[in-house]
């Protein structure tokens, strides 16, 4: 068994080969899609949790609301997403995914989601779960060092 301090410099060099991975594909994906990564990655939040407003954009990618605040308009002019009044609050202005300018972007993550699916099945529910842990909070990490980035920009 490799000693603590063996594993924490495996561990390190994975993360850093994992993220190099996860930033190839997506720079790849971004391009096919004629976006920016930083669109790219605000159309899956978008996707992944509805409707937000330009707060909750910069709150879930930790960017600066000025920055989001252009690239919202980015994504207007690209037919991707829109501004829309609340229904509840008429004052707050939510923005949207448009899923027919969207169309047919959810092919480019075929080959992905299959490899990664066949990858789980290589692991009993425990070390899912173990694994579901570990990516959710290292995730929190990395947004609290991109907040804290950007503040210093």
């Amino acid at each position: 068994m490799p000693s603590r301090k063996e594993l924490l410099a495996a561990l390190a060099e994975a993360g850093r080969e994992h993220s190099n991975a996860a930033v190839m594909f997506h720079s790849t994906v971004s391009a096919r899609m004629g976006l920016g990564m930083t669109e790219e990655k605000t159309l899956d939040l978008l996707q992944r949790l509805g409707p937000l407003t330009a707060g909750q954009i910069s709150e879930h990618s930790g960017l600066t609301p000025a920055s989001v605040s252009g690239l919202i308009d980015r994504l207007e002019r690209k037919g991707l997403a829109r501004r829309v009044r609340d229904t509840v609050d008429r004052r707050k202005v939510i923005v949207e995914i448009d899923h027919a300018g969207v169309a047919g972007f959810g092919d480019l993550f075929e080959g992905l989601v299959r490899g990664l699916s066949g990858l789980y099945e290589d692991y009993t529910d425990e070390q899912l779960a173990l694994i579901l842990d570990f990516l959710t909070r290292s995730a929190e990490v990395q947004r609290q060092a991109t907040t804290e980035l950007a503040g210093e920009a």
